[in-house]
């Protein structure tokens, strides 16, 4: 009796395409259950819970696509017209595109908002370059889905993306020079060799501060009150120099006097060590020294060595020093 019962049941299709969508309903709640714990008691030893959040995104998207392949049996043991089997195939794989679309969208959203966290300052994705990258992430992800769309329905995209590559390649050129400061500046805001408000040094002859980082440009300040636009792709492959850069925001100055052969050399340090200790444009720490460098031609060659707070104040600290020290060595009869 009971072969006489698998017989008919084999040979009811109906009933038999119903076994399949049981039978895949059931290996997918065990997959999801066994499968995914197995991962989520993995991930759970992590320093981040950004694998969780993902694996909560990921384990519904598993389920129904292994429940589309015991559909995808019941349909065709079903034998209905070639049109239906169609049309019910290809909505079957549109819906399950766009689970699995949705999916990673939300999973590259997470991915990127734990790469671009402030705490990670060497990540290549920072806050300023955060938006940049979720549009291109959203535009690929939504490329690549209506690409898997098409070919659920049987569309032929070759003609679609020969196109698609022609018409990059004649955007590419016609918008080079914009490409290739829109990366550039990626790149610098990525790398982050200056910040806004940084006084940097360009080997083109720019100097000044840095009032804004663009995609496209960088615009700074000069020490005239005039702002400077400067493309992306010219700062890129220029010599930076940035003085706020490092520990503090501090520079150290030198001014080199050479005093005539035969002079007190105790005095002269003396001299030129008390004008840097008393003047405010000197910073007390790291306290400022003298150093005889060498004999030149002429008399002994010495330098002052100080820090000031700020580096756009090098050239008044400089000024005042080496006016003070004349003025000084004046009176003290120093050559």
């Amino acid at each position: 009796m009971q072969l006489d019962f698998l017989s008919n049941t084999i040979s009811n299709k109906v009933l038999l395409a119903l076994v399949y969508i049981i039978l895949s309903l059931v290996v997918a709640f065990i997959v999801d259950r066994i499968f995914i714990a197995s991962l989520r008691m993995l991930v759970r030893k992590s320093n981040t819970d950004i694998d969780d959040k993902i694996l909560n995104f990921i384990h519904k998207p598993i389920y129904y696509t292994i429940f589309y392949f015991g559909l995808n049996i019941a349909i065709t043991l079903l034998e209905f017209p070639e049109s239906i089997v169609y049309y019910l195939v290809s909505i079957f794989k549109s819906v399950l595109v766009v689970f699995w679309a949705s999916a990673i969208f939300k999973s590259f959203i997470i991915f990127i908002d734990w790469t671009s966290d402030k705490g990670r300052k060497n990540s290549f994705v920072q806050a300023k370059t955060k938006s940049f990258f979720e549009n291109i992430g959203k535009i690929g992800i939504f490329l690549i889905s209506i690409y898997f769309i098409m070919l659920s329905w049987d569309i032929d995209v070759t003609a679609w993306v020969a196109s698609a590559g022609i018409l990059s390649v004649v955007l590419g050129f016609a918008a080079k020079d914009t490409l290739g400061n829109l990366f550039a500046g990626l790149f610098i805001m990525a790398d982050s060799p200056y910040k806004e408000g940084d006084y940097i040094n360009l080997d083109t002859g720019e100097r000044g501060y840095v009032r804004h980082i663009g995609t496209r440009s960088t615009r700074i300040l000069t020490r005239d009150d005039i702002e400077i636009t400067i493309p992306n792709s010219v700062i890129a492959t220029s010599k930076i120099i940035n003085e706020s850069g490092g520990p503090y925001e501090k520079e150290r100055i030198r001014i080199t006097v050479e005093a005539a052969y035969g002079s007190d050399i105790d005095k002269v340090k003396q001299i030129m060590l008390d004008i840097a200790l008393s003047s405010d444009k000197i910073c007390q720490a790291p306290k400022p020294r003298v150093r005889l460098r060498k004999f030149g031609e002429s008399g002994l060659n010495l330098q002052l060595l100080g820090w000031i707070e700020k580096p756009e104040g090098r050239g008044s600290a400089i000024d005042e020093i080496s006016t003070s020290i004349y003025k000084m060595f004046n009176q003290e009869n120093i050559e």
